[in-house]
């Protein structure tokens, strides 16, 4: 962080740069990629002669960075940082086992319900349909 008058300044908010630091950011990085395409139409003019694979490069540098330049300088202001959620979701609990399967002297018919004819929907031969 920047520091104001010797004491360091901490953010501790999510909000956002103010417009004067976000204005003052984006003109620093418009004057060095203007610096920078300055420097190389310089050298396209001056290595023209010499070397000219890398003087075209350069005139080629020098421009396309105005465009990228004005595109990257407009591109808006930062977006707000998220803030943290504040919801907490509740701790899973864990599922229970299964039941213990019982002895087989217990299972016999009736012991835990009815048996899987009558649970089937067969009804035995003894009454009306």
């Amino acid at each position: 962080m920047r520091k104001h008058g010797g004491a360091e300044v901490f953010r501790i908010t999510g909000a956002r740069q103010s417009l004067a630091d976000d204005v003052r950011g984006r003109q620093r990085r418009y004057v060095i990629s203007m610096s920078v395409r300055t420097l190389s139409v310089v050298l396209a003019a001056v290595l023209w002669n010499v070397e000219r694979h890398v003087a075209v490069v350069a005139l080629v540098l020098g421009v396309l960075l105005p465009y990228i330049s004005v595109v990257i300088a407009n591109a808006g202001r930062e977006n707000a940082p998220s803030l943290p959620s504040t919801f907490v979701p509740a701790p899973v609990r864990p599922a229970l086992d299964a039941a213990p399967k019982p002895d087989a002297a217990e299972s016999g018919p009736g012991a835990f319900g009815p048996t899987t004819e009558a649970a089937s929907g067969d009804r035995p031969a003894s009454g009306p349909s």
